[in-house]
């Protein structure tokens, strides 16, 4: 473990006075507070959208980036803004999407140490930083009107476990959520149907809460469908 690692962890546990806990504590509400609003004033205004989750990893010639790209702009078309993280890889290529099929670009960027810049795709005025991820992740689920999981790493299932858990619990509204790449989320999906619901740690109609998709057309095509059973759309 580094050195600056220790001392963080050694500043974390001192012990500290009531009026230095109470006046850190009071100070980071406020700033909890602060993010909380304006989230939702900036948007509340921005109409029905989809997110868009996927690493911040995956290079412009992955066939995961492309295939991002073109759901986005399919999404778009057919009425929807879209929703990322504001990074680059999979987030870059959905706001690349939206932007070029002339709609609603969003970006939650979140401010870490390595200082993730936001892509250039967004739209202006609707670019947010955030510092907590727990606010970031309240803006994603609360502006939304679906969720879709490209390939990506601990971020991306941090994203899609909530957004299915929140369903789950019946704390959301149910609404699709699409995982998107046979080959990537396989693994996983054999797991969780070999060993967590052999475990009864998830009811099997638990399994029906999300749906597994190949290709940008039955991606849009699950959403689509979703509206039109319920007779809404997306521009209501």
């Amino acid at each position: 473990m580094e050195n600056q690692e220790i001392e963080k962890i050694k500043e974390y546990i001192q012990p500290k006075t009531w009026s230095e806990t109470i006046s850190q504590d009071t100070w980071e509400i406020f700033k909890v507070m602060a993010e909380m609003v304006e989230g939702f004033q900036k948007l509340t205004k921005i109409g029905p959208c989809v997110s868009i989750f996927g690493s911040a990893r995956t290079p412009e010639d992955n066939k995961y980036y492309k295939l991002t790209e073109e759901i986005a702009y399919l999404l778009t078309k057919s009425g929807f803004g879209i929703i990322t993280g504001g990074g680059h890889g999979i987030m870059e290529a959905a706001n690349k999407g939206a932007h070029f099929a002339g709609g609603k670009s969003v970006g939650l960027n979140i401010a870490l140490p390595y200082e993730q810049k936001p892509n250039v795709f967004i739209d202006s005025n609707k670019l947010l930083t955030f510092d907590y991820f727990f606010v970031r992740k309240t803006m994603f689920l609360k502006y939304s009107m679906g969720f879709i999981a490209m390939p990506g790493g601990f971020g991306t299932l941090d994203e899609l476990t909530e957004a299915i858990t929140l369903t789950q619990t019946h704390k959301m509204v149910r609404f699709p959520i699409i995982l998107v790449g046979k080959d990537y989320w396989q693994g996983m999906l054999q797991w969780i149907n070999s060993t967590v619901l052999n475990e009864k740690n998830i009811s099997t109609e638990d399994l029906e809460i999300f749906s597994l998709a190949d290709t940008a057309e039955e991606t849009v095509r699950i959403i689509n469908d979703f509206y039109t059973q319920y007779k809404l759309k997306p521009n209501f």
